[in-house]
């Protein structure tokens, strides 16, 4: 082999790719699923990734990041303004966009207006469909068809993020797509997100899990310590703030009940997570109005709206 063979053979690809879609179509369940390991929230409800998470994968000679933006809706608070402004940044940003469409909705209200406003992003598209062990193949092929028809993609994905199909395809196809480039993280890290910031999100993950609809998704959470301890294990203490003394009764349940179960939950992700043993306590304090506070929306990594 020549030099120049050699040279060929070892040069590295790198980019960023933004996973942009509307609220519950899998983006961060299909993070994890890319990455091979949980860096990013997964819930049943709605709107829970609030920052720009970022998975990262080796591919053969590639380093994907991934960014798992917030999804995609018509905005009616200022925290839902700072989501969706946060969401069309990071396709802007990025080298390569994936459209994650729920393959059971189809091109309903949300997806159109998505698709229209993604004229103005320049970058190389995909379109991944995502859910497809739920749809007959037929309503797949025509929902592929009609999205392409309205807007140019590089390629075509028919997924299911939550089964792991067709996921190593995609995969492959966006390692061969980053431009060429050195790696821009270390080849074993998963996610630049802080492993504070990852615990606090896993706290949030259970409470949405224990809760469901009992409590609004506006509730958060704050790492407020991290303390590595002399024999090997982890302190966190961390408080999750809610807007209303009657949520943050019901976050701590009858004797403390919900509480404790949220915690042990989180508790034991956290460590399986970080090898070692963990200690966490959570305190539940009320702060009206967090939605309108800027130190807030900083701590979560989004821009404050200024109305």
């Amino acid at each position: 082999m020549t030099d120049e063979t050699n040279e060929q053979a070892a040069a590295t690809r790198c980019g960023f790719v933004a996973l942009i879609g509307a609220p519950n179509v899998g983006k961060s369940t299909l993070v994890n699923a890319l990455v091979g390991s949980k860096v990013t929230i997964v819930s049943r409800k709605v709107q829970t990734t609030r920052a720009l998470i970022r998975g990262i994968v080796i591919e053969g000679n590639a380093q994907i990041i991934l960014v798992d933006t917030p999804g995609i809706f018509a905005p009616k608070r200022r925290l839902d303004r700072a989501m969706v402004s946060t969401a069309w940044s990071g396709a802007h940003d990025a080298d390569l966009v994936c459209v994650l469409f729920d393959a059971r909705s189809g091109l309903d209200e949300e997806a159109n207006a998505i698709l229209a406003k993604l004229e103005s992003v320049s970058h190389p598209k995909i379109l991944v469909l995502n859910k497809i062990d739920l749809v007959p193949r037929e309503k797949l092929l025509a929902l592929a068809q009609t999205a392409n028809e309205r807007m140019h993609f590089e390629h075509t994905f028919m997924i299911s993020a939550l089964s792991g199909d067709g996921v190593a395809d995609l995969r492959a196809t966006l390692a061969k797509m980053v431009p060429e480039g050195p790696f821009l993280y270390p080849e074993d890290q998963m996610s630049d997100a802080p492993m504070r910031h990852l615990a606090a999100e896993i706290t949030r993950e259970k409470i949405y899990g224990h809760l469901h609809q009992e409590l609004p998704y506006q509730s958060t959470v704050e790492t407020d310590s991290w303390t590595d301890r002399k024999d090997g294990s982890i302190r966190i203490e961390q408080t999750i703030f809610v807007e209303r003394e009657s949520q943050r009764k019901i976050v701590l349940g009858k004797g403390g009940a919900t509480i404790k179960a949220i915690g042990a939950d989180s508790r034991k992700e956290i460590a399986e997570i970080m090898g070692v043993p963990v200690h966490l306590f959570l305190f539940v304090k009320v702060r009206e109005n967090w939605g309108d506070d800027p130190d807030r929306y900083r701590e979560m990594g989004l821009e404050f709206p200024k109305e």
